[in-house]
């Protein structure tokens, strides 16, 4: 087994000696191509899963009773009897996503055994392209010994409710299903509504390139909840004249009155805004229309920045410079904002000239060297 599987698999028995044969899992990150701070208000997202993931290698335990658990990245550990998941509390940091999904599986009847559980993870932490999405859902895959495979939804579900519940980020479900069904060479649009999703090609002539600005974000803070709060404010003024709307999915621009306070109306006007996007955003992609794709991109971030107000100046930055960059079509943040990375619609044989013009640009601004990659989508979470 070769790449970072097979490294962490070989690392298993200096961790764990005298466990057995680890079995290994996967469970990739993700980029959103656009649907930002759209899928707690049940709306239209469209993200991709990264060839970057997270490896879970998992034996039963030979520790008296004991759920064992280490990060190869973090250098840290941690146990808890197995038999006492279901009680357990968050300790507030890193292995709150393990231990919360532990808890959400012993909620479903299924039995948490003990384990010894080595994790490493090749997805960038706070850089907004879900690392503890795909934590959480490789971790289900570990301690089910993969048997929550056979309902993939529930499985999303079930990283989801670690995250609100145990974690306590009030995230939609988007992060934790693209890991689930990413698929290679397309995009997954999502209804976070019903959780219908359909394939999107994405034109063979452009490039997906991420951009880290090395700025990095904490999403339990209070301005994601904030977000979360005036989105609810919005709602409940819209339906103070349209009862019919249950949540901003269902509202048009044209409900947004100035009666609204200022702050909520501008949320709304984000979310209904990027939700036109969305689709507007896969027409072009199955049309093949760069230009358009591009047009979408430059106008999300416009919205995040102004109206959604999730944006901060490096990110600006990077999207403005990007902007001014011979071969690329658009840029615009990704993922929960205050950090982490813009991604870039660029002409394929101009990636090169790109990644040297931004660096460079980023290095005399800031004084910091951006970590540029591609984005190539990949499959979701699975057994290797």
């Amino acid at each position: 087994m070769a790449g970072e599987a097979g490294v962490l698999k070989s690392k298993f028995p200096e961790r764990y000696p005298g466990s057995g044969e680890p079995r290994l899992y996967r469970a990739p990150g993700r980029v959103n191509l656009i649907g930002e701070h759209t899928d707690y208000t049940e709306g239209l997202v469209m993200p991709i899963a990264l060839e970057a993931a997270c490896y879970v290698a998992a034996a039963p335990s030979s520790s008296d009773g004991k759920l064992r658990i280490y990060s190869e990245d973090i250098g840290q550990g941690a146990e808890r009897a197995a038999d006492s998941v279901a009680s357990i509390t968050p300790q507030r940091d890193w292995t709150d996503y393990v231990f919360g999904v532990a808890q959400q599986l012993a909620k479903r009847g299924m039995a948490v055994e003990p384990k010894d559980v080595l994790i490493h993870s090749s997805v960038p932490v706070g850089a907004g392209v879900s690392s503890s999405a795909a934590l959480e859902i490789a971790t289900a895959l570990a301690l089910s010994d993969g048997k929550v495979l056979e309902d993939r939804m529930e499985l999303a579900r079930i990283g989801k409710a670690a995250e609100n519940e145990f974690v306590g980020m009030p995230c939609g479900i988007m992060d934790q299903f693209i890991s689930v069904f990413g698929q290679a060479h397309a995009a997954i649009k999502i209804d976070c509504r019903t959780l219908e999703y359909e394939e999107v090609p994405l034109p063979d002539n452009v490039a997906i390139i991420a951009v880290n600005s090395m700025v990095k974000h904490e999403l339990g803070g209070s301005a994601y909840r904030d977000r979360v709060a005036e989105c609810g404010q919005a709602l409940a003024h819209i339906q103070q004249s349209h009862p019919e709307v249950k949540s901003l999915r269902d509202a048009k621009l044209a409900m947004i009155d100035q009666a609204m306070a200022e702050v909520p109306r501008k949320r709304a006007r984000h979310v209904v805004s990027e939700n036109a996007r969305v689709e507007d955003f896969a027409k072009a992609s199955r049309a093949g229309d760069r230009n358009r794709m591009g047009e979408l991109f430059v106008g999300s971030h416009r919205s995040l920045q102004h109206d959604y107000e999730v944006s901060c100046e490096e990110l600006d930055f990077l999207v403005d410079a990007a902007l001014g960059v011979d071969g690329v079509f658009g840029a615009r943040m990704t993922g929960g904002g205050f950090g982490g990375c813009t991604v870039n619609l660029v002409e394929p044989a101009k990636v090169e000239a790109f990644a040297r013009a931004i660096t460079s640009a980023y290095q005399q601004k800031y004084g910091k060297t951006p970590k540029v990659f591609e984005c190539k989508p990949s499959a979701g979470a699975g057994v290797l």
